[in-house]
């Protein structure tokens, strides 16, 4: 028996699913924040478990996909210097911008490279002296750790050719922002588990402080969810709003403070752009005053030209959560994995790649 075939036994499956079905007593919503949750429930036919009065809707927790196209276009218009090497996490060279990607560009000949961690960028960075080497900063508070460390890194070893685009969004703001816009009405909010890793559960007490709408933090196996809905439904049964963790193995109260301390030494809030969303205030990362000499943003001169939407694509709406991939006139038809019109059919934590995968008809 694997670690993880404790999270799949079929006799607590069972048991949460009987206490769900005790404790669902009248019509609710929750929105699993998290692309990587959305994944889990389809994978693993959570939906189908479920009494009918519970509805799980995905919210806008994947990185990639909240990538507004203007932000995108700026990577690639870098693309276009001489003596530059891009460098990015895989899932971004097929989302496409206003009118490129990051793989078109690089079949047309600029340098850009898959990286697995920011350390390989700067790795990059030592052996290409001579180029400038830019690392392609998109994540939550889960990866702006370990981008906020190469900084430090790069600045200790005094690296004049390492940069970051900053692309980081923080979780919380937007999670405010989606619920003053009262587009949906939710009675439970499914936290991110990676990203309450690093920042804790406290950071979520003002979605039930605020909004009197539960909370619980999850992780991602099949028991995780599960557990994570039942502690929901019993807080809606009680008519309580208050913040709960079942994932203990891996989150905190006050989360990963080594990690927060890193981030918050090299990074400070800033404006950040969300696709579907707009911009919002305090919701990305800019690096401080001392490390401005490694943002990619302010130390080159180039133009990403004029931003475009694609017609007919919806995953705007769908991050925001009032619409499904399944009410996109695209999906399936037009947008597919091999030919994506939109990021969240390009994402492994994408809501369309995850329907498109494992969802049916009846997702």
């Amino acid at each position: 028996m694997t670690v993880t075939d404790d999270f799949r036994r079929s006799e607590l499956v069972a048991g949460l699913v009987s206490s769900i079905n005790r404790h669902a007593g009248k019509q609710a919503r929750f929105m699993e924040f998290c692309g990587g949750h959305t994944v889990a429930i389809l994978k693993n036919g959570i939906r189908q478990l479920l009494p009918p009065a519970l509805t799980l809707t995905s919210g806008p927790g994947c990185p990639v996909c909240v990538t507004d196209n203007a932000d995108l276009d700026k990577a690639i218009a870098l693309t276009k210097l001489p003596n530059l090497i891009l460098t990015s996490f895989g899932d971004m060279l097929r989302v496409p911008g206003s009118s490129s990607s990051l793989q078109e560009a690089r079949a047309a000949g600029s340098d850009i490279r898959i990286v697995y961690s920011p350390l390989d960028a700067l790795e990059l960075a030592r052996s290409n002296p001579r180029k400038s080497v830019i690392f392609l900063a998109v994540g939550f508070e889960t990866t702006a750790p370990g981008v906020a460390a190469s900084v430090l890194q790069a600045k200790q070893e005094g690296l004049k050719n390492y940069y970051i685009l900053s692309l980081h969004k923080l979780c919380p703001p937007i999670t405010k922002v989606l619920l003053d816009s009262g587009e949906i009405n939710l009675q439970g909010l499914i936290c991110p588990g990676h990203v309450s890793a690093i920042i804790g559960s406290n950071s979520w007490r003002f979605i039930a402080r605020d909004y009197s709408i539960p909370c619980v933090v999850s992780g991602f196996e099949p028991l995780d969810i599960l557990q994570c809905v039942d502690m929901l439904t019993q807080q809606v049964a009680k008519g309580e709003a208050k913040v709960e963790i079942a994932y203990r193995r891996g989150v905190t109260p006050q989360g990963n403070q080594t990690a927060k301390k890193v981030m918050e030494q090299v990074f400070q809030p800033a404006a950040a752009s969300w696709r579907g969303v707009g911009e919002v205030a305090d919701s990305g990362l800019a690096l401080k005053e001392e490390f401005k000499d490694f943002d990619a943003e302010l130390n080159f001169d180039f133009d990403p030209g004029p931003t475009r939407t694609h017609k007919g694509c919806i995953c705007g709406d769908i991050l925001r959560g009032v619409k499904t991939p399944q009410e996109c006139r695209l999906f399936r038809k037009v947008c597919t994995p091999v030919s994506p019109v939109g990021p969240c059919m390009v994402s492994s934590e994408g809501s369309c790649a995850a329907y498109y995968q494992y969802g049916g008809e009846n997702a």
